[in-house]
């Protein structure tokens, strides 16, 4: 009954029912949700919020999915995905981007104004919100670097902004891991650089990632944290765990530090994997991986 009510109360809000999480996915795995809703303005987010909470009905935020694993069973209640959420405004070293805006395009676009400090991220797949929520990072930079303030929608359905500091950002961490909130738009601050040196980073770093990742299969990312005084990848590597395989996910032969969708896997096939590469690396190492991907849903169908 709460989905045909949520159909009549957002008539202009696109709404799709019983819908596959696997079209959705970097991994290409994940079952169905009861209702996936396609917001348009914070407005639309705020709403929504109140109406869930309302008729007490779950529900969570992806961003664009690539740094979780949504189970095979799928997931009961609504996501909410805010890839139609693209506003990105520039005023002089300001970017003022909404959280659907993908890290690439926004990357792209800042180095065609000869604005520098996000070339770290431009190989990073997902968008600013979910990069926000995780305080994304590569090659020696992250979110929180560049970061002025972010805007939400608190999970009680109130507009609240949080500058940099309150966001107590960390190691692929940050406040709004605890706190529920919806990212709607995120203020960067970033400095005048000259364009072509820009793009010539942006490229190196593109080339190191082509090189040594495995993009070329449907992944997750980075599937561990690094744990202190050590690379995953390498002890993944150091453990003869390339190329193990359970199901159709495969430990990347190329990056260690990534799990590959092969062969038509599942998220059962990859968390059984996970499961035992961080058996075998504390057997041959003492050392416990900690999964950066996070598993969201139901376990079975």
């Amino acid at each position: 009954m709460w989905r045909k009510e949520l159909l009549d109360v957002f008539p202009t809000i696109n709404i799709l029912l019983d819908e596959p999480l696997n079209r959705y996915t970097y991994t290409k795995t994940g079952g169905k949700v009861d209702a996936l809703v396609f917001p348009e303005t914070k407005e639309h987010i705020r709403d929504l919020v109140l109406f869930l909470n309302d008729k007490k009905i779950p529900f969570l935020v992806l961003g664009n999915a690539s740094n979780v694993i949504v189970t095979d069973g799928g997931i009961r209640g609504v996501v909410i995905m805010l890839e139609k959420m693209t506003n990105l405004v520039v005023d002089d070293t300001t970017v003022r981007v909404e959280s659907g805006v993908v890290l690439t395009e926004l990357t792209d676009y800042v180095a065609q104004q000869s604005l520098t400090g996000l070339e770290f991220a431009c190989g990073i797949p997902g968008n600013v919100g979910g990069a926000v929520f995780m305080n994304a990072g590569a090659y020696g930079g992250e979110i929180k670097d560049v970061l002025y303030s972010v805007d939400v929608v608190t999970k009680t359905g109130e507009y609240k902004t949080y500058t940099n500091k309150e966001m107590v950002f960390g190691y692929r961490h940050s406040l709004i891991q605890e706190t529920g909130d919806i990212v709607v738009q995120t203020t960067f601050v970033l400095q005048k650089g000259h364009k072509e040196d820009i793009l010539a980073e942006m490229d190196r770093l593109m080339q190191l990632r082509r090189e040594k990742q495995p993009l070329e299969y449907p992944s997750c990312g980075s599937v561990f944290k690094r744990p202190e005084g050590y690379f995953a990848g390498k002890l993944i590597q150091d453990a003869h765990l390339q190329g193990h395989r359970i199901g159709g996910i495969e430990v990347s032969k190329k990056h260690a530090g990534f799990m590959v969708n092969v062969d038509s896997g599942t998220a059962t096939d990859y968390k059984q994997l996970i499961a035992y590469v961080q058996e075998k690396v504390y057997e041959v190492f003492g050392v416990r991986l900690e999964t950066e991907v996070r598993f969201i849903g139901e376990e079975n169908e």
